[in-house]
């Protein structure tokens, strides 16, 4: 994806009330996230670039899966008020293949919710379109480590 797009990616994201999360870190290189909330639910977004690519011009299966792991990982923490969490388990089922220059949209959900465990699910969509299905499993920890 060059420049141009985007930058009409991010246009696009903007109008709509997206906004960027500031991120570090590894997700720093994937990004930039976008988050929004409508109707109190929590939805997140990636423009993919061509930085997303695998060596047949698609979105990388690892770009997806990250994207629904930090998603499903951030609704567990915005939900729950922890701050600390660690992902115990993620099943990823790839539906459809993701294009370069694509707006993957997640859109989390929690399952179900214990004193330790948070159960999320989501489905990674491109416009109307599922092309992942993610359920994960969150640890809540006590500290950061």
């Amino acid at each position: 994806m060059d420049g141009a797009m985007t930058s009409k990616a991010a246009a696009k994201l903007k109008s709509d009330g997206w906004t960027i999360l500031e991120t570090t870190g590894f997700m720093h290189l994937v990004g930039p996230l976008w988050e929004r909330k409508v109707d109190g639910r929590y939805e997140f977004a990636l423009a993919t670039e061509d930085k997303h690519h695998n060596r047949r011009g698609m979105v990388q299966g690892g770009v997806m899966m990250t994207f629904a792991d930090r998603t499903c990982g951030m609704t567990a923490r915005y939900v729950s008020g922890k701050e600390y969490m660690a992902t115990v388990q993620l099943d990823t089922h790839f539906v459809e293949a993701g294009q370069i220059g694509d707006i993957l949209i997640s859109r989390p959900r929690v399952v179900r919710s214990t004193r330790s465990l948070i159960f999320m699910s989501t489905e990674v969509t491109v416009d109307d379109r599922c092309v992942v299905m993610a359920n994960g499993v969150f640890k809540i920890l006590k500290g950061p480590g």
